[in-house]
């Protein structure tokens, strides 16, 4: 008896050369190299470029109240102003999620307050102000004593922070969210209370914050 045999599909696609099994391999790889080469370039772009982060300045912060009641329960009004700066010659940086608030001894003495987000251009800079309020904030007891003494000594050392995310703009091209942190130090100079109205007590610095990017 004579055998006929029949070749399969299977059999007849490696015949000519083209195995179905590897063309999902096949479009895996190109995928890939597709993705491999598009971060390669944008890592290169980065290089070329290196963009530095942004530059804070502290220009003004005043003081309208700052006094601890009983038992230990604080009341603060600040006034701040800073100026934000881009040093990059080719990179603009997107400002999102930002919020502003008061330490002092380390404990924080006013609520967040949230800014507006931005965008900022080659080497612009912007002013930011930000109204920053605390009634009633729970304080350790030992805050009111510092409080007092401070004011004895005639000043204090307030921090200011800034939290927020930035992303970074190359032509048309923006990064994704990076977590940024800011840290001015203030040194209040405080002046004599007038018919039981304290007057608002600034500091005009112009010093430079400390950025965390």
């Amino acid at each position: 008896m004579s055998q006929f045999h029949t070749k399969s599909p299977k059999h007849c696609a490696n015949k000519n050369g083209f195995n179905i099994e590897n063309l999902p391999k096949r479009l895996l790889y190109a995928f890939s190299t597709f993705l491999l080469s598009v971060f390669s370039l944008i890592f290169l772009v980065w290089l070329i470029l290196r963009p530095s982060k942004p530059e804070f300045y502290l220009k003004e912060a005043d003081i309208y109240q700052l006094d601890v009641t009983a038992p230990h329960l604080l009341n603060s009004s600040i006034q701040v102003t800073m100026v934000t700066m881009n040093p990059n010659k080719k990179v603009g940086v997107y400002y999102d999620q930002l919020q502003v608030y008061a330490s002092y001894k380390g404990q924080q003495i006013t609520l967040y307050t949230s800014l507006p987000p931005f965008y900022q251009g080659h080497e612009d800079s912007n002013l930011l102000t930000a109204s920053l309020v605390g009634q009633g904030l729970p304080v350790a007891p030992s805050l009111g004593y510092e409080v007092g003494r401070d004011q004895t000594a005639g000043s204090l050392v307030l921090s200011l922070k800034v939290n927020g995310r930035l992303r970074w703009k190359v032509w048309t091209w923006v990064s994704g969210r990076y977590r940024f942190n800011v840290d001015c130090v203030a040194i209040i100079a405080f002046r004599p209370y007038v018919v039981f109205i304290p007057p608002p007590v600034s500091s005009k610095q112009g010093a430079q914050c400390s950025t965390i990017v």
